[in-house]
């Protein structure tokens, strides 16, 4: 099934579209459905880019590669749907923006509010096998996603990218620091946390995002109905 890109970002994404990498990647993705399990669903892969639109980006939140476990992925970074626990790395990053910002820790997982406000939840890998980690990288998600890093670079615009651990680090070399602010750090996932913890990233990004003439995010979740 061919993959279509969210119209808000249609026109800056169209020569990845149009490139023959994108075609094998989506041949790739339809037989990984066709013969196992593939997180998230097909109509969930573009859901950062569907729930942010191009010209309302504020801040890139990177991610690496969607949950495998079952029910977890929904096409945003570090979130999982309502009434599915919460993941460890989620936890992780509950625990510092209430020690950075005082924000009481959620009650879920479901980081729609921060999206809607300009957060873009971006993994750079956007599909997985179910219960295999990074059984999709290097198949060519890589690259369109660093279009979409790219994209956002070259905007009037300026905009706030958090880059956390070393993989998200690498894609600092695709920003013009010049223009756009990037916040670097440990990876909040249980193995880095002890680095991550105490490292300010909210309230950092909060402070960036004023410098450059925007509001700041309001980082609290609101409990869900």
């Amino acid at each position: 099934m061919p993959f279509t890109i969210p119209a808000a970002w249609r026109d800056v994404l169209a020569d990845e579209a149009a490139a023959p990498y994108f075609a094998a990647l989506e041949q790739f993705v339809a037989a990984e459905r066709a013969a196992h399990q593939v997180f998230p669903p097909q109509d969930e892969v573009f859901a950062a880019l569907e729930a942010t639109a191009y010209d309302e980006v504020k801040v890139v939140l990177l991610g690496q590669d969607p949950y495998h476990d079952d029910g977890q992925a929904h096409g945003m970074c570090f979130s999982v749907r309502p009434g599915v626990k919460i993941p460890p790395s989620l936890r992780n990053m509950y625990k510092e923006l209430n020690a950075d910002l005082g924000v009481p820790v959620a009650s879920h997982g479901y980081l729609r509010a921060w999206a809607d406000q300009g957060v873009l939840l971006l993994n750079t890998v956007l599909t997985v096998r179910a219960h295999e980690a990074a059984s999709h990288k290097g198949r060519g998600w890589e690259t369109f996603t660093d279009a979409v890093i790219r994209a956002v670079g070259q905007r009037e615009r300026p905009a706030v990218f958090v880059l956390w651990g070393a993989h998200a680090k690498k894609k600092a070399a695709l920003i013009d620091t010049t223009r756009h602010r990037v916040i670097q750090g440990a990876h909040p996932s249980p193995l880095s946390a002890r680095m991550f913890f105490g490292s300010r990233p909210f309230s950092k990004t909060n402070a960036a995002l004023e410098e450059l003439g925007h509001a700041p995010v309001d980082w609290a979740l609101p409990a869900l109905p």
